[in-house]
């Protein structure tokens, strides 16, 4: 048995107190304390950390009470590339209806037939097949003549003339529109030089374009465009071509694009039509075979998630019913200015294409708060935009949904953040380097943007998430 003296318990006593001591001593000093957490930059704090050139201006509302929460230049008038579609969006929904529809018919005038546009802004070579199925099980016989008509919109070669002619996102409009406005261009090396193809391109039929051609050139550009009595010539860099590539180039003569497509699709079936002819006046006639689209909130859902210019333009035009895009950019004004949200915002079109139109990130957010959430749009925006540039880079507390905007040295981003608590908040980011935007114009890809575009998004990501750290 062990016997433990009186002295050896004191002294065994003492000790536990001596550490117990030091144990605390440590706590007191914040030796076995978790460092604080470092404080959270705010707006100011994390541009200046950035050192973005050019300028940085940005506000953050309240979206139920309309309260300013944060803001840097939100007054400043900004180019708004791709995000002036939130407000294209808001606009079309408003004046046509979320469950809007075009359609696209065929015209039965006795002699002839006519494909007649609807100005379906989603039309493609499959639906135009499906419409040919539709045509054939009629048991119409060959008509003496076919015409496409496309007045349903007014007719415009390019969407802004500024951009450079071979970009697929700069098409023509007009009442008929298939695959945006775009033709498959496809080349492949072969002993004798290259073999090129240009196709009517959708998921399950791609016919042959026979209305626009293409060649390789010895050039020092890219592309060189031409349209030659009714005809589009395009001429490709021979230097450029490598071994095979693709890529989509613009349609300036939609009309007859279209209906050489469609007659191809009823050959295929049975059906010959004539040469297709483009009507000025739309005849009398009886309806005998229509395509519908999807709804138009379907249409703005993909519209915001690919941001497709051709879209908004069309949509644009069909609300105001306007003859031009600057007097249906006037229109949509006009109307922001009936919603009470006429200041902050200069309009020359509504895909943000443009290079005169204007925005403040006041005037957004301010639209975001207000006609936009009531028409729902927080729910057909895309969500966490940033993540396809940044990755993982983009993680964080903050769940987004909001539409980019990017032009040449412009980053823009604005739309809705939810903290973990709950709280909404409505937003605008706003980057410009305005003297190489203005030097940089309709130029692809110049030097240095895409790494200044990636740096811009970096900062908007940071600044969403001081946001709903500090404000949530």
């Amino acid at each position: 048995m062990t016997v433990f003296s009186r002295r050896a318990i004191i002294l065994g006593g003492a000790a536990w107190l001596s550490a117990a001591a030091g144990v605390r001593a440590q706590q007191d000093t914040g030796l076995a304390r978790r460092p604080p957490a470092r404080p959270v930059l705010d707006a100011d704090g994390l541009i200046a950390r950035a050192g973005l050139p050019g300028r940085v201006a940005y506000a953050v509302m309240d979206p139920d009470t309309g309260a300013v929460l944060d803001e840097g230049s939100a007054g400043a008038p900004t180019p708004p590339a791709s995000i002036l579609k939130v407000v294209t969006a808001t606009y079309a929904l408003d004046r046509l209806g979320a469950a809007h529809r075009f359609r696209t018919r065929i015209l039965d005038t006795g002699d002839m037939l006519v494909l007649v546009g609807g100005g379906d802004p989603v039309l493609t070579t499959d639906h135009l097949a499906a419409l040919a199925d539709r045509l054939v099980a009629t048991g119409r016989q060959s008509p003496q003549r076919f015409a496409v008509w496309g007045g349903a919109l007014p007719r415009m070669s390019e969407i802004a003339p500024a951009q450079a002619d071979h970009v697929a996102y700069n098409p023509a409009i007009s009442g008929i529109i298939l695959n945006f406005n775009r033709v498959h261009l496809g080349w492949r090396r072969q002993d004798s030089g290259y073999q090129m193809s240009l196709e009517a391109r959708a998921s399950s039929n791609s016919p042959r374009a026979y209305t626009v051609t293409a060649q390789p050139a010895n050039q020092n550009q890219l592309f060189t465009y031409q349209d030659r009595n009714g005809r589009e010539e395009w001429t490709v860099s021979r230097q450029a071509m490598g071994r095979a590539g693709s890529r989509w180039l613009p349609v300036r003569r939609p009309e007859l694009y279209a209906g050489d497509v469609f007659q191809t699709l009823c050959r295929a079936r049975g059906l010959v039509l004539p040469t297709p002819e483009v009507i000025e006046t739309l005849p009398a006639g009886d309806e005998i075979a229509v395509h519908r689209s999807v709804p138009l909130r379907q249409i703005l859902q993909d519209m915001l998630t690919y941001s497709t210019n051709l879209t908004a333009e069309v949509v644009g035009l069909h609300a105001s019913k306007a003859r031009d895009l600057r007097g249906s950019a006037r229109a949509m004004q006009d109307w922001l200015a009936g919603q009470g949200l006429g200041e902050g915002f200069h309009l020359a079109d509504h895909s943000g294409l443009s290079a005169q139109s204007r925005v403040t990130a006041l005037s957004m957010v301010r639209l975001l708060s207000g006609p936009a959430r009531q028409a729902g749009l927080e729910d057909i925006l895309k969500p966490d935009p940033l993540r396809e540039t940044l990755g993982k880079s983009a993680n964080g507390t903050a769940q987004v949904r909001a539409k980019t905007g990017t032009l040449n040295f412009v980053s823009n981003l604005a739309g809705y953040a939810n903290a973990p608590d709950g709280t909404t908040m409505a937003f605008a980011v706003l980057c410009t380097d305005g003297a190489r935007h203005a030097a940089t114009l309709g130029q692809d890809l110049p030097a240095g943007v895409i790494g200044w575009t990636r740096d811009a998004k970096l900062l908007q990501h940071g600044l969403i998430e001081s946001w709903v750290a500090r404000l949530g």
